[in-house]
């Protein structure tokens, strides 16, 4: 059974993202959506609620996990014996942090690739920090955005 891995601030979890994670749950058997939390960091959005935007999100997706983590991902990868990480590529900018966080990972844990996917078109501008503006800003999200908040 190949499990794969999507780990990440998702904050907030936007319509890119949910592109992301369904290719990857119709490509591998299991994925687990694992939402980083980091104690140190402020957030948008707390963790929980972060956790809650997802599950309602994906309610219909059946090969799923959602987990929260601190630390490493590979080592929550490695704890729960997945050797694939997804990640997601908008553009060249992202393609180039993603090669080198990939790097990174590759030599902290040589047994788990990484595996980038691409949103489709209508997607592919959408970012987190994008919706946080718009939000902040009292601007409509409903088309960015799974679910609102």
């Amino acid at each position: 059974m190949q499990k794969a891995l999507y780990a990440g601030s998702f904050d907030p979890f936007t319509n890119g993202h949910l592109d992301i994670l369904k290719q990857a749950t119709q490509i591998f058997d299991t994925v687990i959506i694992a939402v980083a939390n980091n104690s140190e960091k402020k957030s948008f959005l707390p963790l929980e609620k972060r956790l809650e935007i997802i599950r309602k999100s994906t309610s219909d997706i059946n090969n799923l996990v959602i987990d929260s983590f601190e630390g490493l991902t590979v080592e929550y990868a490695k704890k729960y014996g997945v050797n694939v990480l997804v990640r997601g590529v908008r553009n060249s900018t992202d393609f180039e942090y993603e090669l080198q966080i990939s790097g990174v990972n590759q030599t902290l844990a040589p047994d788990i690739k990484t595996v980038l996917l691409t949103p489709k078109p209508e997607n592919s501008f959408i970012s987190s920090t994008v919706v946080r503006e718009i939000f902040s800003n009292g601007g409509d999200i409903s088309k960015l955005v799974p679910y609102v908040w």
